[in-house]
Formats: structure tokens, sequence, C-alpha cells
């Protein structure tokens, strides 16, 4: 697999590949802290994730081409309001569809498995009646255009920069409302001990409703961020659901310092090894050794004890 490659040529491959996989690393990391959120701190199996996603995505797309039509003039900054509505709009749709559907099946991990499932098919076909089958592509500002060139043989393009430094922002955020805000001492109380949560005076009711909506909306901030480096379409989102599972599993449900840990693993190894290998089977190489570690240790990387 080496052989036909020279070591300044296999370094030049690792590092290409390496910042490849970072920019799979930011789409992978800003599902799954969604996804983290819902699955670890609810335990709710939320297969429509992804089309929490698409809309986010569909929201950077409609916006985009506001501007362009409307405001042209201030096209180069439209990403960043995008993003805001993206959040909006999914968060919005994640609470509604917590008090409308997920609130009842709390405690069935199945059922909102099922339920969540039926979800995405009906979210995939009214994205497919609303926007129509084809994929759309978001237009980049100019400043978003281009690469930085590294080496002579190594170029790294701006956008995917941008998404990165966008991930670290959105996780650095987080972590502050998780573990600094007082919302995020009530989540954390609430799942570790709901009936003592609610016995001190905390709304359970509304931090479920509000947490289901805060991964929803992260969700969406991906899809602003997966406008960037790829073209948006009803099931796109169902590309990325598995792994984004994946992701948090491997990392330990509830954890995200073991969410990073596991989207920043998972993806070097999926980037570098397509390089050398079809798509397909670098995924399940990369499945078989995930697979391989949790048979070791099945609670993940990294696993928080919760009173039971």
């Amino acid at each position: 697999m080496f052989g036909d490659y020279s070591l300044g040529d296999l370094g030049s491959i690792f590092v290409m590949q390496g910042f490849a996989g970072l920019i799979l690393f930011s789409v992978y990391v800003l599902m799954a802290l969604g996804l983290a959120i819902i699955f670890g701190q609810m335990g709710v199996i939320n297969m429509a994730h992804g089309e929490f996603m698409i809309l986010g995505a569909y929201v950077t797309w409609m916006t985009s081409n506001l501007f362009q039509t409307y405001m042209p003039s201030l096209f180069g900054g439209y990403f960043f309001l995008a993003m805001i509505l993206a959040f909006l709009a999914s968060g919005a749709l994640g609470m509604l569809v917590e008090w409308a559907l997920i609130r009842h099946l709390y405690k069935r991990p199945l059922d909102t498995l099922l339920a969540t499932w039926g979800l995405s098919l009906m979210l995939q076909q009214a994205y497919r009646s609303v926007f129509g089958a084809r994929e759309v592509g978001v237009e980049l500002p100019q400043w978003m255009l281009g690469s930085l060139q590294v080496t002579s043989s190594i170029e790294v393009p701006i956008n995917g920069v941008f998404v990165m430094c966008l991930t670290v922002l959105i996780t650095i955020g987080v972590a502050y409302v998780m573990y600094m805000s007082r919302w995020g001492r009530q989540v954390r109380a609430v799942v570790q001990n709901r009936i003592m949560a609610g016995a001190v005076g905390i709304n359970t009711e509304k931090v479920d409703r509000y947490t289901f909506g805060l991964g929803c909306g992260i969700a969406g901030v991906a899809g602003s961020a997966f406008t960037m480096i790829g073209s948006t379409g009803p099931t796109s989102g169902q590309l990325y659901i598995v792994d984004t599972f994946l992701v948090v599993v491997f990392g330990g449900a509830a954890s995200l310092l073991g969410t990073i840990a596991s989207a920043f693993s998972i993806s070097q190894t999926q980037s570098t090894l397509e390089f050398f290998m079809s798509g397909s089977m670098a995924k399940v190489l990369t499945l078989l050794a995930v697979v391989g570690i949790l048979m070791l240790r099945p609670q993940g990387l990294f696993a928080l004890k919760v009173r039971k």
C-alpha cells in the first residue's frame, strides 16, 4: 500500500489527508455535540438528527440566495446571519418535536428510535416537496475561496480553515453552557437524579425541551458548516447519522471530551485510509476497529458515572 511512494510523498499525503480529516472532524463534532446532548443527556435515540442538520443547510442556502438577490453588497457576511437563523430554525423545530412527540416516549429508547426514524422520513419528503429532489449548492463569499499555500506540495482550503475555527468556538460555547452556566447545572442534575431535581424546584419538562432544542439547534449550525464543503439534498443527512452515532457511542455518552476525541480519531483514520483504498473499505476497517475497542471497553473512551 505504501511501497509506491517515497518518504517525502508519504509525508505530504499524510499532512493533506490529515487536514481533510480535520474538516471531516469538524462536521462530526458539530453533529455529535448535538446528538451527545440528546442521546447522552436524555437517552433519546434521535434518528432524525441528520434532517435537523439539513434544515440548517437549507436555511443557509435560502439566506445565500436572498443576499445575492436583494443585498449583493452585503453578501460577504451572509454566512454569519445564516448560522444564527439555522440554529433558531432547527432549535425551534426540535422543541416542537419534543413537545409533540418525544416527551411521551422518555425511558422508551426503542420507541424513540422508531418514532424519530419515521419523523426523518417525513422530513425528507417535506424537503423534497418544498426544495425539490435535486441537490443544491451554496455560493461561497469571495473571502472563503482559494487556499493557503503551506508548502510547495501542501495547500489547505480557506473554507476548511473557517469551518474548523467555527467548530472550536461552538465547542467552547457548548462546554461553557453545559459545565459553567446555571442551566447546564440543571441539565446535569436532571440527568443524575430526575426525581430529586424536581423536588428542589427544577422544571424538568422545561429542561428537557430546551435541551432537545439546543441539540437540534447545534445540528442546524452543523448544516450551515456542511454547505461549505458539500451540496445539500433531502437525504444528505442520512449520510452522516450512522457515523455520528458511532462517534457518540465510541466517545462515551454524555462526555464532551469523549465526543471530541472520538470524532478526531474516527475522522483521521477514515480520511487517511480513503486515500489508499476505496471509501467503503475505509469505512469497514474503521468500523471494525471501533467495534473491537468497544468490545474491550463497552462504556466508550470516556464515561461519566451517573446515579441510576
